[in-house]
Order: structure tokens, then sequence, then C-alpha cells
């Protein structure tokens, strides 16, 4: 095995996306290893380049968004009808919010008021 980079395939929401990646390469046959760390990056930057590609916020703007508004992951999630651990999901960019969420997440940061209607609507 030697270690090489290239771009490889990784399917995002059924959509093939080509990402950077570092990786274990066997000359012989061709085939590819990644260590975690190399997985877990290559995971990552195919989602940022899904989102960019579509036009979603990314994890640092979600970030932003919370913070602006003085909430924490659980308690945006419970706002917006979603899992514990969905937000702090989306913001590590080990997953994607869907064009529904992430509509929602710029209705949350661009509309006076729109959190405290929120808060009503999950008391």
């Amino acid at each position: 095995m030697r270690e090489a980079r290239g771009r490889l395939s990784l399917p995002i929401n059924g959509e093939k996306v080509l990402a950077p990646a570092t990786y274990l390469l066997c000359p012989r046959c061709g085939e590819i290893v990644l260590r975690a760390h190399e997985a877990r990056r290559l995971d990552e930057d195919a989602i940022a380049i899904y989102r960019k590609r579509h036009g979603l916020l990314s994890a640092d703007e979600m970030r932003a968004i919370r913070d602006r508004l003085g909430l924490n992951q659980a308690t945006l999630a419970r706002l917006l009808g979603l899992g514990a651990n969905t937000i702090s999901r989306w913001e590590a960019g080990r997953n994607v919010q869907s064009v529904a969420m992430d509509i929602l997440l710029r209705l949350v940061r661009d509309v006076p008021g729109s959190v405290a209607y929120l808060r009503k609507r999950a008391a």
C-alpha cells in the first residue's frame, strides 16, 4: 500500500459528489483504503461541497445563526421539531440538512419574531 491523493466519489442524498482525499492505494490491485480520520474528513468535505452546490447554509453559517440568537443546539432542535442531536450533526458536517430545513433556518435568521413564534408552538 502506498499513500495517494485524489478525488473520491461519495453519495450524498443520492447524488455523487467528488471530494479530495488522501488514502492508501494498493499498486497491484488498485484497492483503496481510508484511515478513520481520512474517511471522516472525506464525508465532511463531500457534505460541504454538496451544500455549496445546492446553495444550502454551511455548517459555520448554521452555527452563526444559533449563536446570534443565543440558542444552544438542543434548544434550536426542539424549536424546529428535530431530534436532539440533529443540529450537532449538521454543524459538525456529518449530515446535510434538507432544503426545507435550510429554508426554515433562513427564516429564523431573517424574520424578526420567528424564534418567539416557534417558542410558543413548541410549548
